[in-house]
């Protein structure tokens, strides 16, 4: 049997398990495997400038390709350092592997130099964690992580690895498992088919349906299903924050995205509807508004791997704990075997009224002639210089909502984004990961001044690699989402919203060695535009100055119902 020390056993593992790339910064107690990885070059490592970007370079490129992302991170203030990146990955389902060195074995509990309890404090936002404490469990450990990570519900599993478990003088018997026994971990592989029946019998009733979809269909791989299940019957479909892209954004029965900031027309049909396909949503405070007046004359079909997530906020008539691929494909076989159909009369009456929503509000805004451009304006820009077809990340805030608006996404893992967690300074790390995932794609970040300058630094891992990111940085000169919030709920008291002291962003860019352009005027934003993705191999910030006064509609109504939204500043339902 081979024999190898700990650190080489840990750089096999990642190769056995087709890892293309680990992101992350050394630091004495993960010096060893660092030195292990120098040896062999079927793993690559990107160096990062902070270990919070690590983190979510792992995580776009964990939801742009469906493949676990991988982090390392020394003892201490690094491994501390991943904490928010964890938890955006857990909150969001996204599998990733976050490698933790420790201090000494013998050390731990002495509060030794860069000591950190990472078991401990990461506890509530993974999915599962590991220390190896001896050597030879290492392949193993490994095994199970990988699993964990991205069966069931998808997220992330940390590996914490004292250092001495690493040392090169000291050598193991190596061999990686083929298999995976965990007692106490049995993901759901079908739902149970007596439930499913029963949906289908109940949409085929249905005269005022909605499928509802979220992240669950991106990360299950059920695309495809839902677009096949909604065009067979005719219904109209809703996604997301998290599940833009799981049904063509561009089609015709697409009613945008629903929730706290989605479309009328969406909000509007799921308050209205008599039975509610939801697939791979959990049915969070972001959609729902107040669930006591949530969508009340509703039949809930909930479909979700986790049995958690059932029920959880809002009572499900039809639960169906599954797979939603799985689920969605046996529906589809139901449907098929089956002699019924959808009643088209009532389908049509159906149609006719969502039209009517949609000719009334469609995500109207007021332009400004002479005045400030709108961020509207500046996202279906990037739209049209892009075709639709460009990776987009965003940070969060007013530009995200922004982007889910008025970027129409006509294919899943397309629109990456921090959903549950809502993590500024994710959206550059993120584009960076996706970046590495296909070097060839059209990358677009779009942010804000606030967010961008969260993990700014990675401008300089950028151009250590060589990633032809664009950055759309829309520029209100404030924190917008709270500014809004302070203009609708405080009097308009702006406290600490504003930013009074900004960077010259291009010179910054500059700076980092990248390419920098600065839009205040509309009538130069397609041509800058233009000019920024002509630049395939250059890194591109576009600064784009925006009406700072400019809010996100419609927007619910707190603690009213779906249909409860202000559709302008002087306008509500």
């Amino acid at each position: 049997m081979e024999m190898l020390s700990g650190a080489d056993m840990v750089v096999r593992a990642l190769q056995e398990e087709g890892v293309e790339y680990i992101f992350g910064y050394p630091g004495g107690s993960v010096l060893h495997i660092y030195d292990a990885l120098f040896k062999q070059d079927k793993v690559s490592h990107i160096l990062v400038r902070h270990e919070q970007a690590a983190t979510h370079a792992a995580d776009g490129y964990a939801r742009a390709t469906g493949k676990p992302g991988v982090v390392m991170v020394t003892s201490g203030p690094g491994a501390t350092n991943a904490i928010t990146g964890l938890a955006t990955a857990f909150m969001d389902s996204i599998p990733m592997i976050v490698l933790s060195g420790q201090v000494r074995s013998d050390w731990i509990g002495d509060d030794a130099f860069q000591e950190t309890d990472m078991i401990g404090v990461s506890r509530p936002v993974v999915k599962h964690s590991f220390m190896v404490r001896d050597p030879k469990d290492i392949p193993e450990i490994f095994k199970k992580a990988f699993y964990i990570a991205t069966t069931g519900r998808p997220g992330p599993v940390l590996i914490d690895i004292p250092k001495d478990h690493t040392a090169p003088n000291k050598t193991f018997p190596y061999e990686y498992p083929k298999k995976v026994k965990l007692r106490s971990y049995a993901p759901v592989t079908r739902g149970h088919s007596g439930q499913i029946r029963k949906a289908v019998e109940e949409l085929l009733k249905a005269k005022r349906p909605v499928i509802y979809s979220g992240g669950g269909v991106v990360q299950g791989e059920a695309s495809d299903a839902l677009t096949k299940l909604a065009r067979k019957l005719n219904f109209p479909v809703t996604n997301t924050l998290m599940g833009l892209g799981a049904y063509p954004g561009t089609d015709r029965q697409f009613l945008g995205m629903l929730g706290m900031h989605g479309t009328y027309e969406a909000n509007m049909a799921m308050h209205s509807a008599d039975v509610i396909l939801a697939a791979g949503a959990r049915l969070d405070d972001r959609v729902t508004n107040n669930t006591k007046k949530f969508c009340p004359g509703a039949k809930l079909i909930h479909i979700d791997i986790d049995p958690a997530s059932i029920s959880k906020n809002v009572a499900a008539h039809i639960p169906i704990v599954g797979p939603v691929q799985q689920v969605l494909d046996e529906m589809l076989a139901m449907l098929d075997e089956q002699d019924g159909e959808p009643d088209h009369k009532a389908l049509e009456r159906w149609w006719q009224e969502i039209d009517g929503w949609r000719e009334f509000h469609g995500l109207r805004y007021e332009t400004n002639e002479s005045g400030p451009m709108k961020p509207q304006q500046v996202v279906q820009a990037l739209y049209k210089a892009t075709e639709g077809k460009a990776y987009v990340t965003s940070d969060v805030g007013q530009h995200q909502m922004f982007a889910a608006q008025f970027y129409k996404f006509d294919r899943p893992r397309q629109w990456i984004n921090s959903g549950g967690l809502g993590t500024m300074g994710f959206g550059l790390p993120a584009a960076m990961g996706v970046q590495f995932a296909f070097p060839d794609a059209v990358v677009a970040c779009v942010t804000g001044e606030g967010s961008i300058q969260m993990n700014i630094q990675e401008l300089s891992t950028c151009l250590q690699y060589g990633l032809p990111v664009k950055i759309i940085n829309i520029n209100n000169q404030a924190l917008g989402m709270v500014r809004q919030w302070q203009d609708m709920q405080y009097g308009g008291r702006h406290s600490q919203s504003y930013m009074e002291s900004l960077p010259d962003f291009v010179k910054l860019a500059e700076a980092y060695g990248h390419v920098g352009i600065k839009v205040e005027k509309f009538e130069d934003l397609e041509g800058a535009m233009n000019e920024a993705f002509s630049l395939k191999d250059r890194l591109v910030f576009m600064d784009i100055y925006v009406d700072p006064t400019e809010h996100v509609y419609p927007m619910h109504i707190a603690d009213g119902a779906m249909r409860d939204m202000w559709l302008s500043k002087t306008e509500r339902t």
